[in-house]
């Protein structure tokens, strides 16, 4: 029982760390109304977080490698807190803008570790199964951020919305650091050769680069899925939103199912290239129904929004897998570092591309680029030749 409620807690620090990191978006109306900012200021300012957390991510997950999961998601979610707190009370664009970027620094620290914490629990038999489990924590933050972030921001501005963030992610610090309990590792005895650096083989550069071209369809459906619907199939925009729900609801469903797949199978790689094939394919099938919209488009739609979130837990689980247990931190933020930049820069440029060729080509991009990934995608056979190179005498953590 204890490894479940390791998960629970891991998959509950995750979610208020999203909450925040997706939750900002939601106070754009209320910081140009009530605050007199420009869109291009808003959007500066919810970015923010997201700079910050992509600067240390690779620096919590070395820290979680020398000093555990329990101390370094107890401490960035504490710090969290208390600098989410100290921007409700400033005035100004650029001390608010500082501290949101602090704040996301400091969030960055539960990306690193809680996905170590839960492979350093979990057997390879079970351990797709509860990374799917805990990669649900991305949709459950945004599902909060919407219910609760709109009014909160309509009614306290974006003070009450920061404190709202910094409540939760105070409460979970405090339950992480009473009730976690880092996974056992074997002591490295005297003398003994430290582990060797697995960047030295193809393995892990690869499911880094699949991932990141993975996650191109992923943002591209997130992104623009809504004016999509309302600009192609005439759907309003209450409607609309309605509709995306049951899509996070199946992204969510995907990744559990994902994961358990590659239980089964023994095997991550493989899944996650059969799911890549899938989304192009997928992918394609909605840049043709933006050519020539039915019913059968909206279908497309939902499905490439509960498709494209499939391979995450798995990347993410491989990632660790291949690493072994004395890198698997600094692995997991080099991942979490490359899928947070492929997701920044989805939007602006496939947008850019969409603004001037049309959904169709901006949709077959992504599909094209998800084909694309299944090359780059290590062979399972490739795979676990570099598992076995780099995991270190007494690893906790074992490969497909």
């Amino acid at each position: 029982m204890r490894r479940w409620m390791m998960l629970a807690l891991g998959t509950a620090a995750q979610t208020v760390a999203c909450t925040f990191l997706y939750g900002l978006p939601y106070t754009s109306e209320t910081l140009r109304r009530d605050n007199g900012l420009t869109l291009g200021e808003v959007g500066l300012l919810v970015a923010c977080p997201t700079v910050g957390l992509m600067l240390t991510l690779i620096a919590w997950g070395a820290l979680a490698d020398r000093f555990g999961e329990r101390l370094v998601i107890t401490s960035g979610l504490a710090m969290t807190a208390v600098l989410l707190s100290l921007a409700a009370t400033v005035n100004g664009l650029v001390p608010l803008g500082v501290l949101l970027a602090l704040a996301g620094a400091a969030s960055a620290s539960v990306s690193a570790a809680s996905g170590r914490l839960v492979v350093g629990w979990f057997s390879a038999r079970e351990r797709g199964l509860a990374m799917g489990i805990r990669q649900t924590s991305t949709p459950l933050g945004m599902g909060i951020a919407a219910l609760v972030v709109p009014t909160l921001a309509a009614r306290d501005g974006i003070a009450g919305t920061v404190l709202f963030c910094a409540a939760l992610c105070g409460v979970v610090a405090v339950l992480v650091g009473s009730l976690t309990t880092d996974p056992p590792r074997t002591a490295r005895t005297t003398g003994q050769e430290p582990a060797p650096n697995p960047y030295r083989h193809a393995g892990l550069w690869r499911i880094h680069a699949s991932s990141a071209l993975l996650c191109v369809p992923q943002f591209a459906t997130n992104a623009f899925a809504m004016v999509f619907l309302i600009d192609v199939r005439g759907w309003s925009a209450v409607h609309a939103g309605q509709l995306l729900v049951v899509a996070q609801v199946l992204g969510a469903a995907s990744r559990v199912l994902a994961g358990r797949w590659s239980d089964r199978v023994g095997s991550r790689v493989r899944p996650m290239r059969q799911l890549a094939v899938c989304i192009a394919v997928v992918m394609g099938a909605t840049a043709l129904g933006a050519l020539r919209p039915s019913p059968l488009t909206d279908f497309a739609v939902i499905v490439a929004c509960g498709i494209t979130a499939s391979t995450n837990g798995l990347a993410f689980t491989a990632v660790a897998e291949l690493a072994g247990s004395s890198w698997s931190g600094r692995a997991m933020g080099v991942q979490n570092t490359g899928q947070n930049l492929a997701a920044s820069l989805t939007p602006p440029l496939l947008g850019a591309l969409i603004g001037s060729a049309g959904y169709a080509r901006g949709f077959m991009l992504a599909g094209v680029l998800a084909a694309a990934a299944c090359f780059v995608i290590p062979a399972g056979a490739a795979a676990a030749s570099s598992a076995s190179a780099v995991r270190a005498p007494g690893s906790g953590t074992r490969g497909e």
